[in-house]
């Protein structure tokens, strides 16, 4: 073989065996980088599952805030299912996107409520109204079904929104400053507003710029979702015979128990059917203020919310309300809807309903 052949040859072939090597060195380094991304998003998504459980959410105006609940984790709604804060992180992947623009979204929300036939006045009242504050879109829904008089739930309408925007920490961390604001609010009836017996439920929904939903209860009243046609019940209902609560009130020194000549219902103490309440300081020492907070993440899939006194849940499910509320095209005809069903079906309690619905 000519000397110019082999030395071409052989040029040739280390041309090959180097660009082979940088090949191989290329993919190597891809794969390391492959398993650095997928370790840090682990890392990430263990960190979520952290604050989930130790109750540190991220800001509201981020849209990796997902879905809190304080009650241990789990929603049960008419068919039992079990909502889990962990799962529902998982489905939605909360947590690792950046905030993204969002087309506007027509919302149209709506209220009815109506005196029941229990022999006592009006003690219902509600919140619907539209805020602007700090650059944000504020849409703000509540419930607030009094008992034993109506003042405890007319101060709240008043006054509870605002206690809860002023908490400095409300952008930050909006569980704590809720609840703060709640046990505030609390502090002042107990001392201004009401004597020994008079309180009231609170159910209040901040829906922040069309994408979160932040909402707190205390009480029986209760807040639902229409996501992808089916209902989803966002909150607890405070019954004296769940076991969370009973143990509760007992630890407090309390008990549960029913009386006849109260319609057999369990009530704590022997009086009050709720386990949580504003006011009712005769009670106090055995029930608590503090609400359970979840943070509803609302995408297109989410149709409409609705918010109602207990006496629309007597005698209605979530799922029957969900199809009810699908037959009218706006908030306001929905929530007349919704009473008039639940007065047709015998319903004797005060009833209010507020219903926002997303198009």
């Amino acid at each position: 073989m000519p000397s110019s052949v082999y030395i071409f040859a052989v040029s040739f072939t280390d041309i090959i065996f180097k660009n082979l090597q940088s090949q191989s060195s290329e993919k190597r380094r891809e794969e390391r980088s492959m398993d650095m991304a997928a370790d840090i998003d682990f890392v990430r998504f263990k960190g979520l599952q952290e604050r989930a459980r130790n109750d540190v959410l991220p800001k509201l105006d981020h849209e990796d805030v997902g879905t809190e609940p304080e009650n241990d984790g789990k929603v049960k709604d008419d068919d039992d299912d079990v909502w889990n804060v962990e799962e529902e992180t998982r489905r939605e992947g909360v947590g690792f996107g950046a905030r993204k623009s969002m087309k506007k979204r027509r919302i149209s929300h709506g209220f009815h409520l109506v005196e029941g036939k229990m022999d006592h006045g009006m003690e219902d009242y509600l919140v619907a109204e539209n805020r602007r504050m700090n650059g944000h879109d504020l849409g703000l829904y509540a419930i607030f079904d009094g008992h034993s008089g109506h003042k405890v739930a007319e101060y709240l309408r008043t006054h509870l929104f605002d206690n809860i925007l002023k908490e400095h920490e409300f952008w930050e961390n909006p569980v704590s400053a809720i609840k703060q604001a709640y046990k505030v609010t609390d502090d002042y009836i107990l001392e201004n507003v009401v004597g020994a017996r008079g309180g009231s439920t609170a159910l209040t929904a901040i829906l922040v710029d069309q994408r979160q939903l932040v909402v707190a209860n205390v009480g029986d009243s209760r807040a639902i979702l229409s996501r992808n046609g089916k209902a989803k019940q966002i909150t607890v209902d405070h019954d004296p015979l769940k076991r969370k609560e009973k143990k509760m009130v007992e630890r407090k020194g309390g008990f549960v128990a029913k009386k006849p000549n109260t319609r057999n219902v369990p009530r704590v103490d022997g009086q009050l059917a709720m386990t949580r309440a504003f006011g009712d300081a005769q009670l106090k020492e055995h029930i608590t203020v503090e609400p359970d907070v979840v943070i509803e993440r609302i995408g297109k899939e989410t149709q409409f919310i609705v918010l109602a006194s207990d006496g629309l849940w007597k005698v209605m499910s979530n799922k029957g309300v969900v199809d009810c509320v699908r037959e009218f095209n706006n908030g306001e005809d929905g929530a007349r809807g919704l009473i008039d069903t639940a007065l047709s079906r015998g319903s004797k309690d005060d009833i209010s309903c507020v219903v926002v619905k997303l198009e």
